[in-house]
């Protein structure tokens, strides 16, 4: 698989109209399961679905074809990974509008009376920290934004970005502690 889409994105790069129509379906599933992953970590109430999320990141990357050169699957994966981050980013801002219902509380109709445990990073803070980090450290950043909006595995994210898993785990350790500082 890896050969076929690297040799995809080159001929995406060369303008062939033929190699994107063939892209997804060859993505698709890897892209869903990041998708799903990321999702799977957002707040209660979430209105995105994996498959809307996969759709609007790949008609995205699709649209910028042309102006962008995929280096190699990893590339594609970040490219993807940032669409992502992006996508959520923009939604995160739509629903904290007051037209949409910012100023809402959502009440559970149910007589039980238990507060739910949430741990979720707001993702406007999230977005905010990581530009920081991107002009900080952007090899940090990038490794936070496959491993946290795709849910990669350290070991692939360090594939991915041509380093060892060693590397990874210092960057990454590095990369949260930042991160938190930054968005307390």
């Amino acid at each position: 698989m890896n050969d076929d889409l690297t040799n995809l994105l080159a001929r995406m790069e060369r303008g062939d109209p033929s190699a994107s129509e063939l892209l997804l379906p060859l993505v698709y599933e890897e892209l869903r399961k990041l998708a799903s992953s990321k999702l799977a970590k957002e707040k209660p109430g979430q209105t995105l679905q994996a498959t809307a999320l996969v759709h609007e990141a790949y008609l995205r990357l699709s649209t910028a074809s042309g102006d962008v050169r995929w280096a190699h699957r990893g590339h594609f994966f970040a490219a993807a990974a940032e669409a992502m981050r992006r996508i959520l980013v923009e939604q995160a801002r739509r629903k904290a509008r007051l037209k949409h219902g910012a100023d809402l509380q959502r009440e559970e109709l149910l007589d039980v009376e238990i507060e739910p445990i949430n741990h979720k990073e707001d993702i406007e803070a999230l977005d905010v920290a990581l530009e920081k980090l991107k002009l900080v450290d952007a090899t940090a950043a990038e490794l936070v934004q496959l491993r946290y909006f795709t849910g990669l595995q350290l070991e692939d994210v360090a594939h991915m970005m041509n380093i060892s898993t060693r590397t990874a785990n210092r960057i990454w350790s590095f990369a949260r502690a930042w991160l938190y500082r930054e968005m307390q």
